[in-house]
């Protein structure tokens, strides 16, 4: 796929150049889901894109360059879930709601938790602020929501910040861990994934309730 450099006083083609940016990214998070970052190359990102590396680096300056791109995306994607839940809802249904949202992302996401599992593994060295930042303060806004839940007595007392932990193990482990499930319940499609609902349904729900 040949691409054209843009020259001197004409304008972007905007239609192209957002339908390769697609595709490179789209590219880009195959190879770093089985690699991870360290592992992979322009050279892997260009050739699962099916475009030469000089095309590739047209759009993006470097590795780090489209690892942050699809970071940047990713981060917002994984606060969502827990963004929804409220603290004027009944406590137990709302975390019962984010642990199915958080389950059903490993499912539809698999190669984005992949990423952000690699990314944790090595350190985080490429979106540490963001965990110290945007992450982090949304973990701090909603374990006080929790607290307080606990406080008015609406659910049985836990560790905030460890049941948050609990939720984003027990349900990421179903997207990272892919092979490893497939190989012990040999499952047709995606069918085992009602059965991690009622089984966690049945695990949150026995532990909040008071």
């Amino acid at each position: 796929m040949g691409i054209e450099r843009q020259m001197p006083g004409r304008q972007p083609r905007t239609r192209i150049q957002k339908k390769n940016t697609e595709t490179i990214l789209e590219a880009a998070l195959d190879v770093f889901s089985q690699h991870g970052f360290r592992g992979s190359t322009l050279d892997q990102i260009a050739k699962a894109a099916g475009l030469s590396k000089p095309n590739l680096l047209y759009y993006f300056p470097s590795k780090v360059a489209i690892h942050r791109e699809l970071i940047d995306g990713l981060m917002q994607t994984w606060l969502d879930p827990l963004r929804k839940m409220q603290a004027e809802g009944e406590p137990i249904e709302e975390i019962l709601a984010y642990v199915l949202r958080k389950l059903e992302m490993a499912r539809e996401y698999p190669r984005e938790s992949r990423l952000f599992a690699n990314e944790i593994v090595q350190g985080a060295p490429n979106i540490m602020d963001k965990i110290e930042g945007e992450l982090k303060d949304l973990v701090d806004e909603k374990t006080q929501v929790i607290e307080g839940w606990i406080s008015a007595g609406r659910i049985a007392p836990v560790d905030p910040y460890h049941l948050i932990f609990s939720i984003w193990a027990t349900t990421q482990h179903y997207a990272d861990f892919d092979a490893q499930i497939r190989g012990i319940l040999h499952p047709e499609g995606d069918s085992h994934f009602e059965a991690a609902r009622a089984h966690l349904d049945t695990l949150f729900r026995r532990m909040l309730t008071p």
